[in-house]
């Protein structure tokens, strides 16, 4: 029998890698982690910064690994965003996920003010880029690393600044939703409700933008509820 699948959508800087603290709970799945161009195993294609332009990059990807058993989508901070856009694709091509999870905002109409970030100068960039977290201060002062990853990080906040979500027709998908205790907006994540037709569900976790780092058992464990409640176990 064929393993669920488990896609995963990484954050604003991230790649295939990002999940990789999670990934060894995960022994139930198939675990498929994508990219965007400009970062990982291809980092020789150009970055994107039009969001419709990844969303389909992701969609594409997506149907081409689909194996015909059930699966659902993860997506983190950006990766939420591109995951409500490729699940309202998949869904069009009536190749629905079983869930849509989704973590680190509150959702299209609920974002800070971050629409024009990646026009900051560096020094301001970096200012903000530190206050989310999950970034080692001994990476933001290495020329070498900050000269590659700048421009990656730049187009990625872009993406999800200017990703035009706020009209999204909701999917009939059933969506789960998780913020850090320490986010900006996390009493509004119940925003992402008006998202989905579906059941709707949502916790928040202690910690800061990168929580996930301090809570992988916890969201496995999520992940696998979701499972449970649409009957298909992992």
């Amino acid at each position: 029998m064929k393993k669920p699948q488990l896609f995963l959508l990484h954050f604003a800087g991230g790649n295939c890698y990002s999940y990789q603290f999670m990934t060894p709970l995960l022994k139930g799945f198939e675990v498929v982690a994508l990219e965007l161009p400009g970062r990982g195993k291809r980092m020789n294609e150009p970055l994107l910064k039009n969001f419709s332009l990844a969303g389909r990059d992701i969609f594409y990807q997506v149907r081409s690994r689909l194996t015909g058993a059930p699966f659902i989508i993860y997506g983190h901070s950006l990766g939420a965003y591109l995951a409500l856009r490729v699940a309202g694709l998949l869904q069009n091509a009536s190749k629905s996920p079983a869930y849509l999870i989704v973590s680190g905002n509150a959702g299209p109409g609920e974002h800070t003010d971050t629409a024009d970030l990646h026009l900051l100068p560096q020094d301001e960039f970096l200012v903000e880029v530190k206050k989310l977290g999950g970034m080692p201060q001994e990476f933001l002062e290495h020329n070498d690393l900050l000269a590659f990853f700048e421009p990656v990080l730049r187009a990625d906040f872009q993406l999800s600044g200017r990703h035009g979500l706020e009209d999204e027709p909701p999917v009939n998908i059933p969506l789960f939703a998780m913020m850090g205790s320490e986010e900006e907006k996390n009493d509004r994540l119940a925003n992402w409700g008006r998202f989905t037709t579906a059941a709707f569900n949502n916790a928040i976790l202690e910690g800061n933008h990168f929580f996930i780092y301090k809570h992988p058992e916890r969201i496995v464990n999520i992940i696998n509820d979701c499972f449970t409640r649409v009957h298909v176990k992992p």
